[in-house]
């Protein structure tokens, strides 16, 4: 049974600023059925506002308030636990996190840095964690798909800074039970009638399992053959495509 949907952007609806065929009549068949659906993200090198931008740019016309990022779950976590980060992100998201002061920092929060990932920050962000800051990220992806090809995404300059400070990072967007948790909070439904779709079989997919949620990978953006071994199919489903993933969903609805 099927009562609300959280549906993964990129690779899901686009790749590389073009959507996927299919997408809008999808998402179009949700909103008839009336199923409540809510779009979260791990992207962090764009504010939400220039998401919704890039969205309305191929057509999807998506409410700010059905919007979830990974963003949003840092500074709700930043404000609740009085924390004050170095931060560690795209130059395009820092206006997000304006109300960070630049003195007494007691956190360092990573992102998807891109370019800025350099030695000098990375060392810098060491130095901190290794003195006893915590290290915040707000995802653990390992890549993402881009028009001209895959691209490492944050995870793995987050787990080589766990490596060398021998620490864990607290993870804010998918894959914590807490990002899935919050991004169905207003969902009329038990949590294990929500479906994730995405196609990260880890941040997604397996994420979501973990958390209490259904799964749906699909076979498009970042997805490989391989990804369908990580995941029992007793637990998940695994479609070719948006389109073909929200005819399950309508065959399964409450």
């Amino acid at each position: 049974m099927i009562g609300g949907v959280l549906l993964d952007l990129s690779g899901v609806l686009y790749v590389g600023g073009k959507a996927l065929p299919g997408a809008h009549d999808a998402l179009q068949k949700l909103a008839v059925a009336g199923i409540p659906v809510k779009f979260v993200t791990n992207t962090t090198r764009t504010t939400r506002d220039m998401i919704l931008s890039q969205l309305a740019a191929m057509r999807f016309n998506i409410a700010a308030d059905d919007l979830f990022t990974a963003s949003q779950a840092a500074l709700t976590y930043l404000d609740q636990q009085n924390l004050n980060p170095s931060l560690l992100v795209h130059p395009d998201l820092l206006t997000e996190f304006s109300t960070v002061s630049p003195g007494a920092v007691n956190a360092v929060l990573i992102g998807d840095a891109a370019d800025s990932f350099t030695y000098q920050n990375l060392n810098r962000a060491f130095r901190l964690v290794l003195e006893g800051a915590p290290l915040l990220a707000m995802g653990y992806n390992r890549y993402f798909k881009q028009a001209d090809g895959f691209s490492l995404d944050c995870g793995p300059f987050v787990a080589a800074l766990e490596f060398a400070a021998d620490t864990k990072a607290t993870i804010l967007g998918k894959p914590s039970s807490t990002f899935f948790h919050s991004a169905v909070g207003e969902f009329d439904c038990p949590i294990d009638e929500v479906v994730m779709v995405g196609d990260d079989v880890e941040a997604d997919v397996c994420g979501a399992l973990a958390a209490g949620l259904q799964g749906l990978l699909v076979r498009t953006g970042k997805y490989r053959a391989v990804d369908e071994s990580m995941i029992d199919r007793s637990d998940a489903q695994v479609v070719d495509d948006i389109e073909a993933a929200v005819e399950w969903i309508l065959l399964h609805r409450r």
